[in-house]
């Protein structure tokens, strides 16, 4: 899937779950999939839980993150 195509996927429209992106057509939050994933929730049981969900959503938050992140000015302070 290439990256234009998995953005498309997200959704961000302050009238679903205020604002915070979602994958397009459901009110399951991209930062739930990656906090899910990063608490090593397998793939097969994140889609067992939100059965609306497919592979492609899942590699659609994790571009959204990625694109977040190097978008993301981080100003560290001693």
């Amino acid at each position: 899937m290439e990256r234009e195509e998995a953005l498309k996927r997200i959704e961000v429209n302050p009238k679903i779950m205020v604002g915070k992106p979602v994958i397009r057509g459901t009110r399951i939050p991209v930062e739930l999939i990656i906090d899910m994933l990063a608490e090593e929730v397998p793939v097969d049981e994140i889609l067992r839980e939100y059965p609306g969900l497919t592979r492609e959503d899942i590699r659609a938050a994790l571009t959204y993150a990625s694109a977040s992140l190097k978008a993301e000015e981080i100003r560290l302070t001693a």
